[in-house]
């Protein structure tokens, strides 16, 4: 059975009538006559018995019918559904994010009361492949036509206490810390591995004092006077206490890159794009206006 035939047969038995069928179909007449033919042969059944001019269903017709009517119905709706579905998914956007957590929070924060339409999705998974926006710290692969890449390089301090031997820095060697008891995230975060390459940059074994998975929580011990420790220029949350101060690194290359992939992965991808641009500009502006001295906060 054939798509048009079945049309076709639909047609006929609404009208119950041929040329009525073909004038509403915008067909031929005996283009549906031969549709409707080849139908019965199929079926082995006559599907139309005649009554007078016109012609009726029979009894094979009216149950053919009655099976046949909702199946199309549905089919018909199809393109409508999908294309609801479509607009659906293009109103979530799947958001793995893997650096600088704190400050990409704030951004969805401010963008859902621009769109507050969109839905995001978050997760934090290095290992996964699947998203529409990942945030990262290294390039993994090159970018295809279907992908745009940011880059923005972030300069790490060290963070100490306001006090003591560290007053009156205005910079530091890790080598002059070698001693120092140090507080760091914990060994499943991506900016601890990076921190750790710093050690093996600078030549020294750490004397790791405590590790924590909250950067407040670092904030508050080396704030105590516990230890020093690593922390990104702006991407963190805000330092609030004057008893911490951020030193520049000499004697090693600290930084990072905060790297923005965008797929293309939906049949409109204009609200995943806007809201990549949204970050790509939140992050120039967090890299730009730092609201924190660094020096003394």
């Amino acid at each position: 059975m054939e798509l048009t035939q079945l049309k076709y047969f639909l047609a006929v038995a609404k009208n119950q009538h041929v040329t009525r069928a073909a004038s509403e179909l915008h067909v031929a007449q005996p283009a549906v006559t031969q549709a409707i033919h080849r139908l019965e042969d199929e079926l082995g059944v006559p599907l139309f018995t005649a009554k007078g001019r016109n012609i009726v269903l029979s009894p094979y017709g009216k149950y053919f019918y009655e099976k046949l009517q909702p199946l199309i119905s549905a089919l018909n709706e199809l393109p409508r559904e999908l294309r609801s579905l479509a607009d659906l998914e293009n109103n979530i956007i799947y958001l793995n994010v893997l650096a600088a957590s704190n400050l990409i929070t704030q951004a969805i924060i401010e963008y859902q009361r621009i769109d507050e339409s969109l839905h995001i999705h978050l997760s934090q998974n290095e290992h996964s492949d699947f998203y529409d926006i990942s945030v990262t710290t290294k390039v993994s692969r090159k970018p295809n036509d279907k992908e745009k890449i940011f880059v923005c390089r972030e300069e790490i301090f060290l963070a100490v206490p306001n006090s003591g031997k560290f007053k009156d820095m205005s910079c530091i060697r890790l080598q002059d810390v070698k001693d120092q008891g140090f507080i760091m995230l914990s060994g499943a975060k991506i900016f601890r591995r990076i921190c750790d390459r710093f050690f093996q940059q600078a030549g020294i074994f750490p004397k790791i004092f405590f590790e924590s998975d909250t950067t407040s929580a670092i904030q508050n011990m080396i704030a105590a006077n516990m230890g020093v420790g690593f922390r990104p220029d702006f991407s963190w949350e805000r330092l609030n206490s004057h008893r911490v101060k951020l030193l520049p690194i000499t004697d090693s290359e600290c930084s990072r890159d905060i790297v923005i992939s965008c797929k293309h992965n939906k049949t409109d991808n204009t609200k995943t794009e806007a809201f990549y641009h949204f970050l790509v500009q939140y992050i120039h502006a967090a890299a730009k206006n730092k609201s924190e001295d660094k020096s003394t906060v």
